[in-house]
């Protein structure tokens, strides 16, 4: 293990956690790298890319009426000198612009590699669980007590 590397992988999630809740998205960007593949929780099911990460994220602030709450819990990060994986679950909280409130729980896997003396994320999943008797999300479960 690499203290060092942790450490600075545990800021790289800190960053995401400011420009949600700032809705900047251009630090969301900044850290995927040229060929990131991403399972995010909303569409497309698989992006190979950076493609449109600006337009996209920016779509998805713009969909909030008020401020956007994001809480990481059970934040775990493991790294040697250039491979580093951040596990975590995620609240996000917030009025959308329908008037619709949001309080949901989302878990994500960054891989990432240091490139060049900065680390990218190579590889960026997000899930929500299912029902497998009624086949929805669940959304509404944070991490265990």
């Amino acid at each position: 293990m690499d203290t060092g590397s942790e450490h600075q992988l545990r800021e790289l999630v800190g960053e995401r956690v400011a420009a949600v809740r700032t809705k900047n998205p251009e630090p969301l960007a900044a850290r995927h790298a040229e060929d990131v593949v991403t399972f995010d929780v909303l569409p497309p099911l698989l992006r190979r890319g950076p493609g449109p990460i600006v337009e996209k994220t920016q779509q998805w602030f713009d969909g909030y009426a008020s401020d956007i709450g994001y809480q990481v819990e059970e934040l775990e990060v493991r790294a040697d000198q250039n491979l580093g994986f951040c596990s975590f679950v995620y609240n996000v909280k917030g009025t959308l612009t329908t008037g619709d409130a949001v309080d949901m729980w989302v878990r994500a896997t960054l891989c990432c590699l240091k490139v060049d003396g900065d680390w990218r994320i190579v590889h960026d999943h997000e899930s929500v669980p299912f029902d497998p008797q009624t086949g929805m999300a669940v959304i509404d479960r944070g991490p265990p007590p």
